[in-house]
């Protein structure tokens, strides 16, 4: 049967014409396909954000550092206890710090303990990146199909992630859209006129346009230093190279731009610069950044090809429907708007491939202009079933909340001897959503597969953060630890570890975690004055339990934890040890 016949038979037009529906009314206005992309992206975000314990092992360090800013009232340097982490630039700290400080102010109980604080920044920062696409989008679309690439770029998996992680990576994308945004409309202005009044071979842009621009460069080198530069400025480069000349950036108006952006950046640099006596660059440039262009930085290697292979998960669903559309953009690739999407991609993607260290959230920069790309080849017809391969490639959105199910599942079985029930009957929607998108794009209906496939992600972003991930008590170490410090008879005891020195853990116990290095360290540390306590990893525990017999003592045990680390992708298990003083008559 025909795709024509299928939605022709009575009764089913009604069932399967929503998501045209609904593009429709959102295209109507801007504030109508604003409205729709924020709800899109709270679905998708949201769930999860509190209950999603802090991920080891970047995000607590990150969330670690703001609060020791909070502690110490230093916010110029950036520090994990006593260790300076010079690695990346203040903004997100400021950030996350402003946020739990405010939690603070209105009362929020333990706020700096509270990991969902921050992560606000994160999730402001994907819900802005989703608007600033489809800003981007309109440069290239019309209102209808640049509400559908936003949507597109809103469901994918990696955005979804970075949305509950506080991380750079959200801000910083939402920072590279700025620029994007910016730049596109300066080159296709160069192209056709159509931003402006067109001044030999540059646009005149409006100010607002230029605004963007530049302060999200601005913004971006305070999140992630040279990213964000390195995202708009390569394909300014191969541009301008492509045109033979360069003169279209005027657009941009650098000569406001450049001093504004040095007005914002330089205050903390020269900071920092004083503060540490170089050291910032030298840890930043010399130790972070040329590890990860000479070897796999933290075990992070993989080969060239890995972002390629891995971007059918991490840009799920839309990436699929993006292979589809390479033909298209390859047929396309001297026309302005494509060639600007180009741009954006590949050079990046190439340098990103060279480089050792890799890790997914890398190449979220360069999702958005993907769905753009998958959504201008839609309207143009080229996303055709008929092409060979076209139906296989597209059943590739399928993989991803089929294999979810039954990861997630066989994962809650081995670990917590349970299924997670209350996430399977949204697990099992997704993936019929998806299949649905499948049939729709075999029947020709490539934009009713598009919206099935972000429903898909829609219902698959509750069921793994929201209702799955919260009753996987295995995967949540270190707060059942921090619980049983909780529930000790004394306040505030003074805590060690010996074995177990995840970041999440200093979080969640205290800046002031003690870290022992050999069980006749953490025998001793036991036997000091006041209340203490102490948590032995089991690998130690013959150590520990040698070096308290030859102390003359027992330890006292008031609880165990046993669970998944996530970061080693092993089974760890503990023992906590107290020394309670007898309470005052």
């Amino acid at each position: 049967m025909t795709a024509r016949a299928f939605a022709s038979r009575p009764g089913r037009r009604d069932l399967i014409a929503w998501p045209q529906a609904i593009l429709d009314a959102a295209a109507l206005s801007h504030g109508r396909a604003c409205a729709l992309l924020v709800a899109l992206c709270l679905v998708c975000f949201l769930p999860g954000l509190a209950s999603l314990q802090p991920m080891d092992r970047d995000e607590p360090r990150f969330a670690q550092a703001s609060k020791q800013m909070l502690e110490t009232g230093d916010l110029v340097d950036i520090r994990f206890q006593a260790e300076a982490r010079h690695k990346k630039p203040v903004g997100i700290y400021w950030a996350q710090a402003a946020f739990v400080g405010a939690g603070e102010a209105l009362g929020i109980p333990n706020a700096r303990t509270t990991i969902a604080l921050y992560r606000l920044p994160s999730l402001l920062g994907a819900i802005g990146a989703v608007l600033l696409a489809y800003w981007s989008a309109l440069a290239f679309l019309p209102r209808r199909g640049a509400v559908l690439a936003a949507a597109l770029f809103a469901a994918c998996v990696v955005l979804s992630a970075e949305a509950r992680l506080a991380k750079t990576d959200a801000l910083l994308c939402a920072c590279a859209m700025a620029t994007f945004g910016g730049l596109a409309r300066a080159w296709l202005g160069r192209a056709d006129g159509a931003a402006g009044r067109t001044l030999g071979t540059a646009t005149v842009l409006g100010t607002a346009t230029v605004l963007a621009f530049w302060l999200g460069l601005a913004v971006g080198i305070l999140v992630k230093g040279p990213m964000v530069p390195l995202f708009c400025g390569l394909p300014a480069l191969v541009l301008s190279l492509q045109a033979r000349s360069g003169r279209w950036l005027q657009a941009l108006r650098p000569g406001l731009g450049l001093p504004l952006t040095l007005l914002i950046v330089a205050p903390w640099f020269v900071a920092i610069t004083w503060k540490s006596g170089g050291a910032f660059y030298g840890e930043a440039v010399g130790h972070d950044m040329l590890s990860k262009v000479q070897g796999g930085s933290e075990k992070h290697w993989a080969p060239p090809g890995a972002y390629l292979f891995a971007v059918f998960g991490t840009f799920w669903p839309g990436a699929a429907f993006a292979a589809l559309a390479a033909p298209f953009a390859w047929a396309h690739r001297r026309e302005a708007g494509v060639a600007f999407l180009l741009a954006w991609i590949v050079p990046t993607w190439l340098l990103f491939e060279i480089v050792p260290t890799k890790l997914p959230h890398y190449v979220l920069p360069l999702f958005p202009a993907l769905a753009i790309l998958a959504v201008l080849a839609l309207t143009r017809g080229a996303l055709d079933p008929e092409r060979r391969g076209a139906r296989l490639t597209a059943g590739l959105v399928v993989l991803i909340p089929v294999g979810l199910t039954l990861g997630l599942s066989a994962f809650a079985w081995t670990q917590d001897g349970t299924l997670p029930w209350a996430g399977l009957p949204l697990l099992l929607a997704a993936c019929a959503a998806a299949f649905l998108a499948w049939r729709a794009f075999a029947r020709g209906a490539a934009e009713r597969a598009l919206c099935l496939g972000i429903l898909a992600s829609a219902l698959l972003s509750p069921a793994v953060f929201g209702l799955t991930q919260p009753v996987m008590a295995a995967l949540k170490v270190s707060p059942r630890l921090a619980a049983l410090r909780d529930r000790l008879p004394c306040a505030a005891p003074k805590v060690a570890s010996l074995g177990y020195r995840e970041p999440s853990f200093v979080f969640l116990i205290g800046t002031d975690l003690a870290m022992m290095d050999t069980a006749a360290e953490a025998a001793s540390f036991l036997r000091g004055d006041g209340c203490r306590l102490l948590y032995v990893e089991d690998r130690f525990a013959p150590a520990f339990a040698a070096a308290a017999a030859s102390a003359g003592f027992g330890p006292t045990q008031v609880g165990a934890v046993s669970g998944f680390n996530i970061n080693g992708g092993r089974r760890v298990a503990l023992t906590a040890y107290a020394s309670i003083p007898d309470p005052t008559p």
